[in-house]
């Protein structure tokens, strides 16, 4: 079968590998979207220790049945599914206690066994979640970040007619923006550095959009205020628009070297609530159930490049193109 195979850093190629055989307990999938993330350019530049060499990348998959291995039951050949890519030991101390996400022996298919930017993927069954027949292609590739905002709106306190501040309007602000707004959000408002992205989101889901904070002139600052960008200049300045007894939200990935600076005093004297939002926990159905209830995210996809695109598709997502780019293994291209 044809493949992204990485194997090393800045090394990546399409070629040939050995198609998949399922193991007791897998399935094999046949690819037919795959979305590009950051956790892919980590992987393509080498920043992260996780990721084993060769590998294929790819964790936000889509795609039909193809086999089963043994021990399979309650799927078919044939069936859609989305594969929720986290494989927690079960064995931790925080698998133990349900809390999967913090895995101490973390594993994932498409980053540190092959994923989905192939033809054909193995997969464990019980990662397989059955799709609705009237879910689009291009919403069932965006199962995986969903299920991610999900996980990062349960981590809010969620209390209805408060303002949101969401700093980046790649494809993680905007489903952030998406799920707040419909979790009963009196207004959202959007910072990114890149206008053309700001323009998609107020025509979205964004009440208004800037490219510096200071120009929405809320001197009062926001109830819940999202770092979605990663970007510790944009973090120091989302802490301090937080309003009294408010809550930051980390949903971001930051470079691990790298650190930010902040007020504790503010953090003690305003009684702000700062908080984490790590990948998937328990939200992989809600977000398929969103997406079947009505919640329309196809617009969030941009660009679909076939596996011989796959350079392209990475310059582009590097030059911040577009929102959501998908790469569709099993068929051809399109813009």
């Amino acid at each position: 079968m044809r493949a992204v195979l990485v194997t090393g850093p800045g090394e990546v190629r399409v070629t040939e590998v050995p198609d998949p055989v399922p193991a007791p307990g897998e399935i094999v999938v046949e690819v037919s979207s795959c979305g590009l993330c950051g956790t892919d350019m980590h992987i393509l530049d080498g920043e992260l220790p996780s990721a084993g060499y060769p590998l294929v990348p790819g964790h936000e998959l889509t795609g039909r049945i193809v086999a089963l291995g043994q021990g399979v039951t309650g799927l078919q050949p044939g069936t859609r599914v989305a594969v929720d890519p986290n494989l927690p030991c079960g064995a931790c101390h925080y698998c133990r206690i349900g809390r999967g996400n913090l895995c101490d022996n973390y594993s994932a298919v498409g980053v540190t066994r092959g994923g989905g930017f192939a033809e054909l993927v193995a997969v464990p069954a019980r990662c397989a979640y059955v799709l609705p027949d009237e879910l689009s292609d291009a919403a069932a590739g965006l199962v995986e970040p969903l299920s991610c905002a999900v996980h990062g709106l349960n981590r809010l306190p969620r209390r209805p007619g408060e303002h949101y501040l969401i700093y980046g309007a790649g494809t993680m602000g905007l489903m952030m923006a998406a799920v707040v707004r419909g979790a009963g959000a009196a207004s959202v408002s959007m910072v990114d550095v890149n206008t053309e992205r700001l323009a998609f989101a107020e025509s979205f889901a964004a009440d208004a959009v800037a490219t510096d904070a200071e120009a929405l002139d809320v001197p009062q600052g926001f109830e819940v205020v999202i770092d979605a960008t990663g970007v510790v200049a944009a973090i120091e300045d989302g802490l301090t628009r937080v309003r009294k007894g408010g809550t930051f939200l980390q949903f971001g990935v930051v470079d691990p070297a790298r650190t930010a600076a902040f007020s504790p005093f503010a953090v003690y004297n305003r009684e702000i609530d700062i908080i984490g939002s790590m990948a998937v926990h328990h939200s992989f159905q809600p977000a398929i159930d969103l997406l079947a209830s009505g919640l329309d995210l196809d617009p969030l996809v941009s660009h679909v490049f076939g596996l011989e695109g796959f350079d392209e598709a990475v310059v582009a997502f590097r030059a911040g193109t577009g929102r959501k780019i998908h790469i569709t293994p099993s068929g051809a291209g399109k813009p």
